[in-house]
C-alpha cells in the first residue's frame, strides 16, 4: 500500500489545487477567532477587523474573523464527498474589548454555518486541555456573583456532508481490515476525552513569532479522528495546516492526506518530523496492541470469554467485525514535488512486542499518550 502526502503553500479560502469530490474526511484546527495571537493573521486578511479592534467593537471583529473561515468552508463543501465528515477542533475565547468582558463562542458560528451549508451535525466531543493553574475561576474572588468559570476544554465539531453516509460494498475489505477494537470504539466515541497532553512543538529556526503560532495540537486528537472516520487509502485534508500534525498522522495511519498552509516556514518544520515517522508508525500500533493485550487479560482474568480470534493477529477480538482488522506501518518514505510519497508494510505478528514494550511506550512519550 501506498499513500501521497502534498501541502500546498497558500490560503485556504482558495482550494483550487483540489478538484470537487475529492476528499473523504477534514480534520483542523483553524485560528481561533477573538484569540488575540491570531489577531495579526485575521488583520492581513481584513484591515476592517484591525478597525474592530482598535475602535472596541468586539463583535464586528468577531464576526469579520467567522467570515474569512467561512471563505474556507465553502471550499470544504467543495472538495468533501458526499457523506464524508468534517472535523473541526476549536475553541472559544474569553477576551475583555472595551471594558466589556465576554465569551465568544466559536462552536456555535461554526456550527451554524455549516448547518447552512446543508451539513448534519453530529454529536461532538469535548477534550479536556491539562492545565497546571490552580485557579479555577476569574473575576472577584470569592464574592458573588460576578466571577467566571475558566475554559479548559475544546470542541471537535463533526459534520456529516448530507444526510446520507457513505456507501461500501457489503462485506468491503479495505473496511473492514481498517476496524478499530472494542475498547477503543467506547472510549474513542465518548463524548469526553481527558487525559490527552498538548505538545509543544519544536521549532528549530527560532521564530518566536511561530511558535505562538504552533498550537499544542496532540498527534493523538487527529490519529483518533482519522481512523475513526475514514478508511485505508483515504485522502484527509488539513486546510490550517500549521506544522502539519494532521498529516503526520494520516501517514501514520496509511491514509493520504492534502494540507494548505500560508506561511512557508511550517514546512520546514514538518520536513524535519517526516525522518521520525516510521519509527512513531511502528510505536503507535504496538501501543495499541499492548493496550488490547491488556484488556484481554483483564477480561480473561475477570471469567469472561472472547468468541472470534483475529484473523491477522495471535489474539482474540470481542466482535466479529474485529476479526480482519490488519495494521500497517511505514516502510519507505520519499520526497515528492508537493510532499511525501509513503510505502507501507502489514504490521506482521511476528513484529513482536514483547519485551520491547517498555522501552517502546517511553519513546513514545507524550506524541501518543
Amino acid at each position: 500500500m501506498k499513500t501521497e502526502h502534498e501541502v500546498f503553500v497558500g490560503n485556504s479560502n482558495d482550494l483550487s489545487q483540489i478538484d470537487d469530490n475529492e476528499v473523504e474526511l477534514i480534520v483542523t484546527s483553524p485560528p481561533y477567532p477573538m484569540i488575540e495571537m491570531w489577531d495579526d493573521l485575521f488583520s492581513t486578511l481584513d484591515r476592517d477587523i484591525d478597525h474592530a479592534l482598535e475602535t472596541g467593537n468586539g463583535q464586528k471583529a468577531f464576526d469579520l474573523m467567522h467570515e474569512q473561515l467561512n471563505k474556507t468552508w465553502d471550499e470544504v463543501n467543495r472538495v468533501l464527498v458526499d457523506g464524508g465528515i468534517a472535523c473541526i477542533n476549536i475553541g472559544d475565547a474569553t477576551r475583555k474589548v472595551d471594558d466589556s468582558f465576554r465569551v465568544y463562542p466559536n462552536h456555535v458560528r461554526i456550527t451554524d454555518y455549516f448547518e447552512s451549508l446543508n451539513f448534519e451535525p453530529l454529536p461532538d466531543i469535548l477534550w479536556r486541555k491539562p492545565t497546571n493553574s490552580a485557579a479555577k475561576f476569574m473575576g472577584s474572588g470569592m464574592l458573588p456573583p460576578n466571577a467566571y468559570a475558566t475554559l479548559e476544554h475544546e470542541y471537535l465539531l463533526i459534520f456529516r456532508n448530507g444526510k446520507d453516509s457513505r456507501k461500501f460494498e457489503s462485506g468491503s475489505e479495505v473496511r473492514y481490515n481498517s476496524a478499530y477494537f472494542w475498547e477503543e470504539r467506547n472510549e474513542w466515541f465518548s463524548d469526553i476525552w481527558e487525559g490527552i497532553k498538548g505538545t509543544f512543538q519544536e521549532l528549530d529556526n527560532g521564530n518566536s513569532d511561530l511558535r505562538d503560532r504552533s498550537a499544542a495540537y496532540p498527534l493523538e486528537i487527529p490519529y483518533r479522528l482519522i481512523n475513526m472516520y475514514s478508511v485505508y487509502g483515504d485522502t484527509v485534508l488539513d486546510p490550517f495546516w500549521g506544522t502539519g500534525t494532521t498529516s503526520l498522522a494520516a501517514m501514520i495511519a496509511g491514509r493520504n492526506s492534502v494540507g494548505y498552509e500560508i506561511d512557508d516556514e511550517f514546512v520546514k518544520v514538518f520536513n524535519s518530523k517526516v525522518s521520525n515517522a516510521d519509527q512513531l508508525a511502528y510505536e503507535v500500533v504496538s501501543k495499541r496492541i499492548s493496550r488490547h493485550e491488556e484488556f484481554v487479560k483483564e477480561r480473561m482474568e475477570q471469567g469472561k470469554d472472547f468468541k472470534y480470534e483475529a484473523e491477522n493477529y495471535d489474539f482474540p477480538v470481542t466482535t466479529k467485525q474485529e476479526k480482519p482488522l490488519q495494521f500497517y506501518t511505514t516502510e519507505n518514505i520519499v520526497k515528492s514535488k508537493n510532499g511525501y510519497t509513503v510505502a507501507h508494510s502489514e504490521y506482521n505478528a511476528s513484529d513482536s512486542i514483547g519485551q520491547d514494550n517498555q522501552q517502546e511506550q517511553a519513546t513514545l512519550g507524550n506524541q501518543f499518550d
